[in-house]
């Protein structure tokens, strides 16, 4: 990204193809974009202002929206509040739900499950310095949002010992996020979520994928030609996205010229249910 503090008209071309074409996809992350952080994650709800605007957008019908999490997929569906289901990608892409909540899950290799279970014996030692496990299907994440530095250089250099002494040959990799450590199985990435869409949608479809985390990254580098990669954080950092938007108000400004630039053209939306 060159021009990150002139993020308007690198939307421009977004803008334009989305009023030529008969699809448009919306991809968004939840924590950090359409949602602000919270220690304790299930505090973390939208934005009153992006949950209208979302509203407003899958009420016309004209784009399929997506959520792309590194959540597990069952803790999303309370938390967005929206009036319409949308399609849900959760665990960095291992998990996809339907908008017919038909529920698909890529399949762990066994000795990966095994290794997975073996890393919920770190829970105790995380958990006495002040740190949270999050279990999922296919990783265990420990967080340390909301604590000091020498806390958080606890937990770091806890994990990092006991990741160094473990046998895992090629079946997880340490993933850096905004707030904590996942270790996770190789095989799906958030980038995986991206290049499936993007299968399915076609190439003349207009395509955009928000994020704010490392872990999006992968999704950024995924978007074919023509789609847009757009990094929400209240600081900008190095990225492959495209531009650079702030939350809330730019997220906002954002979903509301997507739903008037797709409403002036001939939609086409698949549900994909079937």
């Amino acid at each position: 990204m060159t021009d990150r503090d002139a993020p308007e008209h690198l939307l421009d071309a977004l803008f334009a193809r989305l009023e030529r074409v008969r699809q448009a996809v919306l991809m968004l992350d939840y924590d950090g974009t359409l949602a602000p952080f919270r220690p304790n994650a299930v505090d973390a709800h939208p934005y009153p202002e992006v949950t209208h605007a979302l509203d407003s957008i899958m009420d016309a019908g004209h784009t399929r929206v997506v959520i792309v999490s590194g959540r597990w997929a069952k803790e999303l569906i309370p938390l967005l509040g929206l009036k319409h289901r949308p399609e849900l990608w959760g665990s960095h892409g291992w998990e996809r739900v339907r908008v017919d909540r038909r529920y698909d899950a890529a399949r762990v290799p066994a000795g990966t499950r095994t290794l997975l279970l073996a890393l919920e014996s770190w829970s105790g030692a995380v958990e006495a310095l002040g740190g949270r496990v999050e279990r999922k299907p296919a990783g265990v994440a420990f967080h340390w949002r909301g604590l000091s530095r020498p806390d958080v250089a606890a937990i770091r250099d806890e994990l990092s010992q006991r990741w160094a002494n473990l046998s895992r040959p090629t079946q997880l990799e340490w993933h850096e996020f905004d707030g904590g450590v996942e270790l996770r199985a190789i095989g799906r990435d958030k980038g995986d979520v991206v290049r499936s869409i993007a299968a399915e949608a076609g190439a003349d479809a207009a395509l955009a994928y928000l994020g704010d985390d490392l872990t999006d990254e992968d999704a950024f580098e995924a978007m074919p030609a023509g789609g847009a990669s757009i990094l929400v954080r209240a600081e900008y950092r190095p990225t492959a996205a495209d531009t650079w938007i702030r939350p809330p108000d730019g997220l906002v400004k954002f979903l509301a010229r997507w739903n008037r630039e797709a409403g002036g053209r001939e939609v086409e939306v698949r549900r994909h249910a079937d």
